[in-house]
């Protein structure tokens, strides 16, 4: 029970982020300033730690999300942690170095997170253009 109330509680923090690009407020300032920066690098961490937990909670429950090109060294809870916030880094902001490979549900999860990190980038600088107008 635990486990889904986390999950759902991860998901609303990561649609709670994601709304303030897309509802209608004014983008403070000039398009390009300090506080809009801001706002952006912490939609990101938010959308990133969000989808590393979501990770993480799904490997620990059991389900085979990713494959390591690992060095053989032993796993632990924070090591796994830290690869899967990283692995969702590199997925966000798709640079894909390929030593983490979704598989199974990861590779739904991933494109999902993919199209988020596309989508924002977007969205921001429409917001920006059309607000300013």
């Amino acid at each position: 029970m635990t486990f889904y109330i986390l999950f759902i509680s991860i998901l609303l923090c990561i649609g709670m982020s994601l709304r303030v690009l897309f509802l209608p407020q004014d983008v403070r300032g000039k398009p390009v300033s300090l506080q809009n920066f801001l706002m952006l690098a912490m939609l990101y961490a938010t959308i990133m730690i969000g989808f590393g937990l979501l990770f993480m909670m799904l490997d620990m429950k059991g389900f085979n999300i990713v494959r390591e090109a690992s060095d053989g060294s032993p796993f632990n809870f924070f090591s796994r942690l830290q690869s899967f916030i990283y692995f969702s880094g590199m997925t966000l902001f798709s640079v894909g170095y390929g030593d983490i490979t979704p598989v199974g549900i990861g590779r739904v999860i991933a494109i999902t997170e993919a199209l988020i990190g596309h989508t924002i980038a977007a969205a921001f600088v429409a917001r920006a253009v059309f607000d300013r107008e």
